[in-house]
């Protein structure tokens, strides 16, 4: 049996839309793309917080190779990288993916996920939708 500690989601891009994509930047930049805000009462060890996002990419020139991280206040805790190709094949993209962050210290905590471009002479924009959620549970020891 585990407890709920706190929930968050958000979801700044609720579709896919053309007219209101953005690049995402050339590393080392970052493109941020979503925020949460978990809070773990104190006495709450050990614990789970699970992270979901989903990001709708297109891919506009070449193969890109876009680097999307999680971070915690600030420090990366999860990384993955997914190719996104443009024109001639497949070039919309619904990338899902999840983390799990154990035994995170009693607070409040920023969640943020970002996306960046590690291949030159590239580009991949988000179209949508954007999503990302957060739920922290107290587990068994």
């Amino acid at each position: 049996m585990v407890r709920i500690l706190d929930k968050a989601a958000v979801q700044p891009r609720r579709r896919f839309n053309l007219a209101n994509s953005f690049n995402i930047r050339r590393s080392p930049a970052r493109s941020r793309l979503a925020t949460i805000i978990i809070r773990i009462p104190v006495n709450s060890q050990p614990n789970l917080v699970d992270l979901v996002a989903t990001v709708g990419v297109r891919g506009v020139t070449g193969i890109a190779q876009i680097l999307f991280r999680i971070f915690r206040d600030g420090s990366e805790i999860f990384n993955t990288l997914q190719g996104i190709e443009s024109a001639g094949s497949e070039q919309n993209y619904a990338v899902t993916f999840q983390a799990e962050d154990r035994n995170v210290r009693a607070g409040t905590h920023v969640y943020t996920v970002t996306a960046e471009n590690r291949t030159a002479n590239t580009r991949a924009d988000v179209v949508g939708p954007v999503s990302f959620s957060g739920l922290a549970v107290k587990t068994r020891t």
